[in-house]
């Protein structure tokens, strides 16, 4: 026995015989511990004794579903949360089974249908948000929420830095974003950045340019079927991102034209 094993058995020791003089050799006592006789060994020795006295099927199930909770608090997205706290429902179940604990077996037979509905429609809609990733997504299911309205030729539909509260769908006709010089043909979604723009600006100016019938949504009945639908909300987040590389590409193109040799030769040969 070394200096400093000497040095703990004097110390438990001297709690041994305050303990012998104390109602805590009671409670040692009830620990199976001899209050004349505590060293670090007999200790740990009880220590061991009482786990491997209470190492059973049960416990076992109970410590298993007790890490796969902790689980679920580690982690940091909805699906693998899911997953944990189903296997730590069913291993709680098991231990409320076996340790006839009904409050227990109640609890978690109760919480398990719940995380498996969740994790369900956790699911599906991953499956949805991948399928619109794919361009795979019809808006068609949208034109029940929306109304008609008629533009003739020169009439502006919205105008640049104005206040945006609805999105269109062209119907028919053929409409300019006058600063871009782009044509939007019949099918095209129109307005919708100024849904997402962080003051509801419009960034473009459209001009009708051949008389036609529009679709029209308001931003409101827009943000309702956008938090109901992940998947249109989705689809319109990687519509306007698209949208957004599209323009900064034909500023770019603007630009390097501008600064191309000859450039305003030309332009002052079409104006005269």
């Amino acid at each position: 026995m070394n200096f400093a094993q000497s040095r703990y058995d004097f110390a438990f020791r001297s709690i041994g015989v305050v303990a012998t003089e104390s109602t805590f050799a009671k409670l040692l006592a009830q620990f199976g511990l001899d209050p004349s006789n505590i060293t670090l060994d007999v200790i740990a020795r009880r220590i061991a004794e009482a786990a491997l006295a209470s190492v059973n099927t049960a416990n076992i199930l109970a410590l298993a579903g007790a890490v796969f909770f902790v689980g679920t608090l580690l982690m940091r997205t909805m699906v693998p949360l899911r997953i944990c706290g189903i296997i730590s429902d069913v291993f709680f179940i098991g231990y409320g089974v076996l340790a006839l604990s009904v409050t227990t077996l109640v609890l978690y037979s109760l919480l398990l249908p719940i995380n498996v509905f969740r994790l369900y429609q956790m699911l599906k809609l991953v499956d949805k948000a991948r399928m619109a990733a794919e361009g795979d997504l019809s808006i068609a299911w949208l034109k029940p929420f929306m109304t008609h309205r008629k533009y003739n030729k020169g009439d502006i539909v919205m105008r640049k830095g104005d206040i945006a509260n609805e999105m269109f769908i062209i119907v028919t006709g053929k409409f300019l974003v006058t600063d871009l010089i782009i044509e939007l043909l019949p099918g095209r979604l129109v307005g919708e950045l100024g849904f997402l723009a962080p003051n509801n600006l419009r960034t473009q100016t459209v001009e009708c340019t051949e008389g036609g019938q529009v679709l029209t949504i308001t931003y409101d009945r827009l943000l309702e079927l956008y938090f109901q639908n992940p998947e249109f909300g989705y689809y319109l987040l990687r519509l306007s991102s698209e949208r957004l590389l599209e323009n900064m590409a034909r500023m770019e193109t603007m630009l390097a034209d501008r600064n191309r040799p000859g450039y305003a030769a030309q332009n002052r040969q079409k104006d005269g």
